[in-house]
């Protein structure tokens, strides 16, 4: 009879620990999957947040270039008031396919000041 109640408690807790397992696993599933959808939603995010910037450039590179505006020029124009000429310099050179930051003098146009009207603050 000790032997059957023995027998029995272990397979109680046999099933208990099962039952805790499989938990966690689903729970680890349900986990994996959110963490996959942050991930998603965030690489969606920042593909969009590339393109809108591209489309930014490639605008602010032909008020600038094509169309010979200064920054200050450019910027009075875009009706942006957040938008500051350090902004402008770094969406230009983000253009892909165009090597801005090189044909620019890389960082020299960074640093000049945002009202500067010399061929620098062009770019």
């Amino acid at each position: 009879m000790e032997q059957t109640v023995r027998q029995q408690a272990r397979a109680r807790a046999r099933e208990a620990r099962a039952k805790v397992r499989q938990d966690q696993a689903q729970r680890e599933r349900r986990l994996a999957k959110r963490g996959e959808l942050v991930a998603l939603a965030l690489a969606e995010r920042d593909a969009v947040t590339t393109d809108c910037e591209q489309r930014a450039g490639r605008a602010l590179r032909s008020l600038v270039e094509d169309e010979g505006l200064a920054t200050q020029e450019a910027l009075a124009w875009c009706g942006v008031a957040t938008l500051t000429a350090r902004e402008v310099y770094r969406l230009i050179r983000g253009v892909a396919g165009g090597d801005q930051a090189n044909d620019a003098g890389e960082d020299r146009c960074e640093d000049a000041p945002a009202s500067a009207e010399t061929a620098e603050s062009k770019l």
